[in-house]
């Protein structure tokens, strides 16, 4: 915190998609390390509802814009209104399979929130930037556990969800260069699930989920009638997809623990945030089945396009350096999920 003739004062987090699954997580978690997020959204996947159920969580109001980051004239005012310490950008459109059905409207939005929010970076001297990237940067793996060290290979990125954080990751790069005093942390997830353990926020999908477990989720509490399992003969124990879950509030932790990081004048740091550990498709079905109590059923389907079979991180490096790992496992993701799903069965409707 910065402190002036002994008065601390908390320094200002702006956070683009700030009431998006993420984002909302993180938002709390600002609050409870003694920072003050200034929130914008553009309600595309999320909604005020959200906010509202955050802000009794922290026991306040918070500061709150309804503005879009493709519009540089209202994020202008956003900058002109607060004196920024750093940004924390959630902002961007996030499902592989509808990125291979809708590429032009993923590189528009995820590519263009970050030129505006760069360029106002550069007009308004904020000089520390998180971006939220992601693990399908690295492509098809080339060895597991993915470390910060696999190369991020554009022509081998399969779909362009990723490719959009490949070339938002190198427009970073590039700008780090231009601007030496900057500091930019890309941190690449894994895959999120669970929800607060409050059960008041959790993962809220407009229309059909995209991603699995909101998805079995809504299966096992009747909103939707069945599982399709996308893929059960890739080279994995039983055939389906494996990825590295993570816990949504060990994520919102180590964005916490970036913004710590900020102190130190980095300049560019990549991280990776996961567990290490990789689940299946099916494991994570008998996982919610054990929460819930619930048969869920599903269907085997074929394969997903842009989807690959195995996916999990080394996060040693933020251990070592963020001084963070993942605290929640399996058990604790799944129970929480349910919590979220059970209470609220038409999410924030």
């Amino acid at each position: 915190m910065a402190a002036t003739s002994g008065v601390t004062t908390k320094l200002n987090i702006l956070v683009p998609g700030g009431i998006g699954f993420i984002g909302s997580h993180c938002v709390i978690e600002l609050v409870n390390a003694g920072y003050e997020p200034i929130i914008i959204d553009n309600l595309s996947n999320s909604s005020e509802e959200c906010l509202k159920r955050v802000e009794k969580i922290v026991g306040r109001k918070l500061t709150y814009y309804i503005v879009d980051c493709l519009d540089l004239d209202k994020l202008r005012d956003v900058f002109k209104k607060h004196s920024i310490y750093a940004i924390i950008n959630f902002a961007a459109l996030k499902a592989v399979g509808e990125s291979v059905q809708k590429p032009v409207l993923y590189y528009k939005n995820n590519v263009g929130c970050l030129f505006n929010l760069l360029t106002c970076m550069e007009e308004f001297n904020v000089k520390n930037f998180i971006f939220s990237s992601s693990a399908t940067v690295y492509g098809a793996p080339q060895y597991l556990p993915l470390n910060e060290q696999h190369p991020c290979i554009g022509d081998a990125i399969t779909n362009p969800y990723g490719k959009s954080k490949y070339i938002c990751e190198h427009i970073l790069k590039d700008t780090v260069v231009a601007h030496p005093d900057w500091n930019v942390i890309l941190l690449r997830y894994f895959n999120p699930v669970g929800a607060h353990e409050s059960g008041l926020i959790g993962e809220d999908p407009v229309g059909k989920p995209n991603n699995l477990m909101p998805y079995v989720a809504q299966v096992a509490v009747g909103r939707l009638p069945v599982v399709s399992v996308t893929g059960t003969d890739y080279d994995t124990p039983d055939g389906t997809g494996v990825r590295d879950y993570i816990h949504v509030v060990d994520l919102a932790t180590g964005h916490i623990a970036a913004v710590k990081k900020l102190q130190d004048n980095p300049g560019l740091k990549i991280y990776n945030l996961g567990t290490g550990k990789g689940y299946s498709v099916l494991q994570m079905i008998k996982a919610l089945e054990k929460a819930s109590g619930k048969k869920i059923p599903y269907q085997e389907c074929p394969r997903r396009a842009g989807d690959l079979a195995s996916v999990y991180a080394d996060p040693a490096l933020a251990t070592k350096e963020l001084e963070w790992s993942a605290k929640r496992d399996l058990d604790d993701m799944c129970r929480d999920l349910w919590r979220w799903q059970s209470n609220n069965p038409n999410g924030f409707q």
